[in-house]
């Protein structure tokens, strides 16, 4: 495992011919427009049961395919959930038949995640030029404009910056007790490399995306329908499920595969609690192979107990979970004044959602706090 970004950039287009599929791509394109006007329930509502069929790209079988449908879909289903002044309770068939069908085969719930929302959702605006903030946009958004795309390039950017830190972490998880210091020093050094990279592209954040616009214009439709005030009986997804409502949560960047990846090839230790419950949940909605990786290395690594015994590492370790530190703390810090400080602010218009809970359903500010604490706490 090198990186969570898919192993190829993801498709902007269909190769399949489909007349559904090119109506789901022209939805999805139109979304800023249809929410701008208030036509996206108009627009989803009037649309026949099989309207928007992926039971080619099903029979087709391909992956990249079907992710660019996951995406869409994803994107289309929550315009049409929050976009209007009251959260819509049921989703319509043509929307959650295929949404629901697509997201079983690749493992998922249906619902905006991190993998539809970041992971999937981006191209290179010159396909020769490496990823960078300076070469990514988005293949689909709600509002579109400079604060929604930047917050996302932002998680794509990063994804790709911890390349170099996800396959160290991923070396050192194989080394034991039988290899030499140097062969742990290499890969320390490497995440130490990786990390500050990331770290760096993190404190970036404020350059593009205000947090007045981020709170009231890009984080109310990425809300999921689990500990949602808002959604309280869970939304019915039209014929799917026995008609009874769901409870899933929503998009947030705990739903990245690299922190608890690095956590567990370096050992760090999260207590068991009610918050621990839910970083363990928020891997039911990462990719199925993202999740078997983080598994293998948390039960395979042996490199904390092997550091311990070699004084000459401590340092470098200790430097590896101090950028951990770093990246949660500055998480912690963009949580308090993207969200916590905004909704102290009145305004005539727009709704953050939830102020309590993020938009994956947690206490976010306790959950963030714990984390970056708990790194502190077991340097050695």
């Amino acid at each position: 495992m090198k990186t969570f970004l898919p192993s190829k950039d993801p498709l902007n287009e269909y190769k399949t011919s489909s007349k559904s599929l090119d109506r789901l791509a022209d939805i999805a394109d139109q979304l800023p427009k249809l929410l701008l006007t208030s036509k996206i329930q108009k627009n989803i509502n009037s649309l026949k049961t099989n309207d928007l069929s992926v039971d080619l790209l099903i029979k087709n079988k391909n992956i990249r395919e079907l992710k660019l449908a996951m995406v869409q879909l994803s994107f289309i289903s929550h315009a049409y959930i929050w976009g209007a002044k009251t959260p819509s309770k049921v989703l319509p068939e043509a929307l959650a038949k295929p949404w629901t069908q697509v997201a079983n085969i690749l493992g998922r719930p249906p619902i905006l995640s991190y993998a539809s929302y970041c992971l999937d959702n981006w191209y290179r605006l010159n396909k020769k030029e490496n990823i960078s903030l300076e070469n990514v946009g988005l293949l689909t958004n709600f509002l579109g404009g400079v604060d929604e795309d930047w917050f996302v390039t932002i998680h794509v950017c990063i994804e790709d910056a911890a390349r170099e830190a996800i396959g160290a972490a991923d070396s050192i998880s194989k080394l034991n007790d039988k290899n030499s210091v140097k062969d742990f020093s290499d890969q320390l050094k490497l995440i130490i490399s990786s990390l500050r990279k990331v770290n760096a592209i993190f404190s970036r954040m404020p350059e593009k995306c205000d947090p007045y616009v981020y709170y009231h214009r890009v984080r109310p439709f990425i809300f999921g329908t689990k500990d949602n005030p808002d959604l309280k009986k869970g939304l019915i997804y039209k014929n799917q499920y026995n008609n009874k409502p769901q409870f899933f949560r929503g998009e947030t960047g705990a739903q990245s595969s690299i922190m608890p990846f690095l956590d567990g090839a370096l050992g760090i230790y999260h207590t068991e609690d009610h918050l621990r419950h839910y970083l363990n949940e928020m891997r039911d909605y990462m990719p199925p192979k993202h999740r078997r990786s983080i598994e293998i290395v948390e039960k395979s690594s042996n490199a904390k107990s092997c550091i311990l015994e070699s004084k000459k590492l401590t340092s470098e370790y200790n430097k590896c979970l101090e950028e951990i530190r770093i990246f949660r703390a500055q998480h912690l810090e963009f949580a308090a004044t993207y969200i916590h400080k905004q909704s102290q602010i009145t305004n005539p218009f727009g709704r953050g959602g939830s102020t309590i809970t993020g938009t994956g359903g947690t206490p976010f500010m306790k959950y963030l706090k714990k984390h970056r604490d708990e790194t502190q706490k077991q340097k050695i």
